[in-house]
């Protein structure tokens, strides 16, 4: 598996060197677009300090894995403002230790999937029409799901269909994507978040949005899993579901762009409590099990904070902040209650590479009272629980640098030091050294007009 998927990603790279056509600006609506994606990340991991471990624990050995995701973006328009978009995708891998241990996993091409052998998926179809107000209208760029031509300026858009529901919430110039950029869980996405989506991080669900030159209002509806980290997706929507708005406003001081979103979201699902799961095990004396106290109709809230601003033409700086109430059990995402990162990225032009990037951050990632208390007697959520707990923040450093060997193809060196994995300040600190090889290319495109 881990030799076939660097070997196929290779191959693929040498193949599209000679195919890949650059994309073209906005000037001739597209009819349709294709374009491909290729991924693999092998990362390491050796020995640390680990006086004891449990069920969901990082295991203290040499760890060594290789992920593997490839996708077909097709995108077709089927009237002026309405289009149609459909991923198929084939992903394989397994993380460390079955991707337990660490709250902010350090590969988000990674879902806890039982098998590591690559299976093909629907990641994305879903339609999207626009309605415009007034005649303004913006150029768009042929890319990966979007088609060239384009939309109105100040528009209300609806959604519907199969997507993850990160591709309209909590976007970030500099960090929202594993395959180019950061790879942390927590980072690439806000890790409080516990967003709705199946074990592979799609969901069905609609999306609104009301866009304007310099602001932004949207609201989301999705399915969520049956059960926590769970593939079959809940189909009692009325009950369970996640719902979220936010809030985005543009701005550019001294012409450098920035944004800056307000996200809230409200959770529905048939989960488990933690007080109830360690009032249960204070009456029977059995280890604390939070499935067990699951019922209908649970809610967990939050909100998140986030942050982009452009410094100079090469460097720009992002931050997010994310809180949710901590009382139910972590369920689609990972198992944060708090969060605070922040970092800075900056392209290479000033060493003459400018499709290089260059990237450092440091994410602060913790739960809620209860929560740490529920995993100190030694109950397990879906991917953390060392039976035992002496609890701190985790604390996890990412840098990266990532280096255009010909159009598009990119390889990555990157290195994450997690402190307190599990938020547990009797084991670690882990280091993990990781290369990525990331291929994307335009496959074609038919303009509406030849």
């Amino acid at each position: 598996m881990r030799l076939s998927a660097w070997c196929l990603a290779l191959a693929i790279a040498a193949t599209a060197r000679a195919q890949s056509v650059p994309p073209d600006p906005a000037e001739t609506p597209e009819r349709w677009n294709l374009f491909f994606q290729a991924t693999s990340i092998g990362d390491y991991h050796g020995t640390f300090r680990s006086p004891y471990s449990g069920l969901h624990s990082l295991q203290n050995y040499p760890e060594r894995d290789v992920s593997l995701t490839t996708t077909l973006f097709l995108g077709l328009r089927l009237s002026r403002d309405t289009t149609l978009y459909f991923d198929p995708e084939v992903a394989g891998g397994r993380g460390f230790s079955g991707v337990n241990g660490i709250a902010n996993a350090p590969n988000g091409e990674l879902p806890r999937v039982a098998s590591a052998t690559p299976k093909p998926y629907l990641a994305r179809l879903y339609v999207t029409h626009d309605f415009g107000f007034g005649s303004e209208r913006e150029a768009l760029s042929s890319e990966v799901n979007q088609l060239a031509g384009s939309r109105p300026m100040t528009r209300y858009s609806v959604t519907i269909g199969r997507f993850t529901v990160t591709d309209f919430f909590d976007n970030n110039r500099y960090t929202h994507d594993p395959r180019t950029q950061f790879m942390g869980w927590a980072v690439m996405y806000n890790g409080a978040w516990d967003y709705p989506a199946d074990v592979r991080g799609y969901t069905w669900g609609w999306v609104h949005e009301f866009h304007t030159r310099r602001w932004s209002l949207r609201y989301g509806s999705a399915a969520e899993p049956r059960v926590a980290n769970g593939l079959r997706l809940d189909r009692r929507l009325f009950r369970d579901r996640g719902d979220m708005a936010e809030w985005e406003t543009r701005y550019q001081p001294g012409g450098h762009p920035g944004a800056f979103r307000i996200l809230g979201f409200q959770l529905h699902t048939d989960s488990g409590s933690y007080a109830d799961a360690l009032r249960m095990s204070a009456q029977t004396g059995a280890t604390p099990d939070v499935t067990a106290s699951r019922r209908p109709g649970r809610v967990k809230y939050g909100v998140g904070f986030n942050l982009e601003q452009e410094l100079s033409k090469d460097v720009g700086v992002f931050a997010r902040l994310g809180w949710n109430d901590g009382k139910t059990e972590s369920f689609a995402f990972t198992a944060i209650d708090r969060l605070a990162t922040g970092g800075i990225s900056v392209t290479g032009t000033r060493w003459k590479r400018p499709d290089d990037t260059a990237a450092t951050e440091l994410t602060v990632s913790g739960i809620s009272g209860v929560h740490a208390l529920y995993l100190a007697r030694g109950g397990q959520d879906f991917l953390i629980g060392d039976g035992a707990l002496r609890y701190g923040p985790e604390y996890a450093w990412e840098s990266y640098y990532s280096a255009q060997l010909f159009p598009g193809f990119f390889a990555t060196f990157d290195l994450q030091r997690i402190a307190n994995p599990a938020y547990n300040q009797d084991r670690g600190p882990v280091w993990i050294p990781g290369l990525r090889l990331h291929l994307e290319v335009r496959v074609h495109a038919a303009s509406k007009h030849p």
